[in-house]
């Protein structure tokens, strides 16, 4: 059996769909699958969440990850919506939930440091409620 697929997706892709989509390759890798998109993209991830991540958890998003389209992605199993402010794009998937993050772009180095406090906390929930069978899934 495949590990479920997760998209964290917003709408342009750059900031904090790009750093849940490393959490959760850093922290749930063994449980499922990471991947983020949006309906628009940016030329390059937004340059202070790639530099707190890389100061936070060494881990360097312009080395594995790009803007990318929702439909680049492959069939998603579960859309987690970071929090749009307006209409968030829709992704078929079987659950989706919205986490209804800020974004922290253009703000102080503390807004980046909250959001990833967020982030880091729900994705250890999530994975823990899709191991622990919480969230049903047909894979």
């Amino acid at each position: 059996m495949r590990k479920p697929r997760v998209a964290f997706i917003c709408v342009h892709n750059s900031c904090r769909s790009q750093m849940a989509e490393a959490l959760g390759k850093h922290l749930a890798s063994e449980v499922f699958d990471s991947y983020s998109a949006g309906t628009e993209t940016k030329p390059q991830i937004n340059q202070d969440a790639v530099r707190i991540m890389k100061d936070r958890f060494s881990i360097d998003m312009e080395e594995t990850q790009h803007s990318k389209l929702l439909d680049e992605l492959p069939e998603i199993d579960i859309v987690i919506k970071m929090g749009c402010n307006v209409i968030c794009p829709f992704l078929p998937s079987q659950y989706e939930e919205d986490w209804g993050l800020d974004d922290p772009s253009g703000k102080p180095d503390e807004e980046f440091h909250r959001v990833i406090d967020i982030i880091e906390k729900n994705m250890v929930d999530l994975s823990r409620r899709i191991s622990e069978g919480e969230i049903e899934l047909q894979l």
